[in-house]
C-alpha cells in the first residue's frame, strides 16, 4: 500500500513537471510564432503602403518605422513570454516587478544618458529628422544611415568606417538627402580674363551636361551662375551651382569640373596659380643694393 502511494506521488510529480515543461515549450513556441508573424505583418503593411507611393522620401520613412516597430514589438514579446515562463516555473513575478521598479529608479539616476538616448531617438523618429538611407551629419560624424534605433544611429562614412552615434549626443541634424540638393562649384580664373566669356563657357558646359543622358536625370534645373564671389590673391572666384536630386551633388560637381577644365583649355582661359611678387629688403637708411636676378638658360 505504501508502495502504491509512493508511486502515485512520484507519478504525480513527474506529471506536474511534464505539464510545466509542456507549458514552457508552448509559451516559447507562441513567442517565436508571434515574433515571426509580427515581422511578416509589418513587412506586408509596409509593402502595401509603399505600393502606390513614388516618393523615395516616404519610402525611406516607412522602412525606418518598420525597423523601429519591429524592435519595440520584439522587446515586448520577449518580456511578456519571459514573465509567463517564470510564472509557470513557480517563481512569483510580483517581487521581481517590485524590485525592478526600485532598480529602475536607481538605474534612472545612474543611467540618465541611456534614458536620454531613448527619448531623443523617439523624437528624432516622430519628427522625421533622420531615416534609414539618408546621408546626415550628426555629432561631428557624417555618413549613410544604415540603421536607426531608439538608442543609436549607425553611420557608414565615405571610407567605409562605421560610427555608432548615441541619440542622446545629437543636438543638431544636417540631412543631405531631403527633397533636393545643390552642387556648388567655385572656380578661379585669372584677373585678365573677360568675365562675360567665362560665364558663356560655364553656361555651355552646363547645357551640355543637361543634354547628356547619363546626367540629365540627376540635374533638375539649368546651371545658375551667382557671379564673382570674391577677389582672391591671384584669381577671381566665380560661383555657380546646379539644383540636383538628393545625393547626386557630388557626382554632378565632379563631372562639371572635369568638363569645365577641358572647356577652359580649349578657350584659352587661364586657371591661375598663386602669384608672388618679391621685393628686396631695405636697410634703415634705404641704401640697400637692388636684388640681383640672373636668368640662366637650361643646359641640354
Amino acid at each position: 500500500m505504501d508502495y502504491l502511494n509512493g508511486m502515485s506521488v512520484y507519478l504525480g510529480e513527474w506529471r506536474g513537471l511534464a505539464m510545466t515543461a509542456l507549458h514552457v515549450v508552448l509559451i516559447l513556441g507562441l513567442a517565436w510564432l508571434a515574433l515571426r508573424l509580427s515581422r511578416k505583418g509589418l513587412a506586408r503593411v509596409r509593402a502595401r503602403m509603399q505600393a502606390d507611393i513614388d516618393d523615395l522620401e516616404r519610402i525611406k520613412r516607412l522602412n525606418t518605422l518598420e525597423q523601429v516597430f519591429r524592435y519595440v514589438i520584439g522587446v515586448v514579446i520577449i518580456l511578456v513570454s519571459g514573465m509567463l515562463v517564470l510564472s509557470e516555473l513557480g517563481i512569483s513575478i510580483a517581487p521581481i516587478l517590485a524590485a525592478a521598479g526600485v532598480l529602475g529608479i536607481a538605474i534612472g539616476f545612474g543611467a540618465q544618458s541611456l534614458v536620454k538616448d531613448y527619448f531623443n531617438g523617439l523624437f528624432l523618429l516622430l519628427e522625421n529628422q533622420v531615416r534609414q538611407g539618408d546621408v546626415v551629419h550628426v555629432a561631428d560624424k557624417a555618413g549613410l544611415v544604415e540603421e536607426m534605433t531608439l538608442r543609436y544611429i549607425r553611420l557608414r562614412d565615405a571610407e567605409g568606417s562605421v560610427h555608432y552615434v548615441p541619440n542622446g549626443s545629437i543636438t543638431s541634424v544636417t540631412n543631405r538627402s531631403r527633397g533636393f540638393a545643390y552642387a556648388v562649384m567655385e572656380v578661379g580664373v585669372a584677373y585678365r580674363e573677360d568675365l562675360d566669356e567665362v560665364f558663356a563657357v560655364i553656361r555651355e558646359v552646363g547645357a551640355a551636361m543637361r543634354a547628356d543622358p547619363e546626367l540629365a536625370d540627376k540635374i533638375e534645373e539649368d546651371i545658375e551662375i551667382n557671379g564673382v564671389d570674391q577677389w582672391a590673391d591671384s584669381a577671381l572666384i566665380v560661383r555657380s551651382r546646379f539644383k540636383v536630386k538628393p545625393l547626386e551633388q557630388w557626382t554632378v560637381r565632379r563631372a562639371f569640373l572635369y568638363r569645365l577644365k577641358k572647356a577652359f583649355d580649349a578657350a584659352g582661359i587661364e586657371i591661375p596659380y598663386p602669384h608672388v611678387t618679391v621685393y628686396a629688403g631695405e636697410g634703415k637708411h634705404g641704401d640697400a643694393p637692388p636684388l640681383p636676378i640672373r636668368l640662366q638658360r637650361a643646359k641640354d
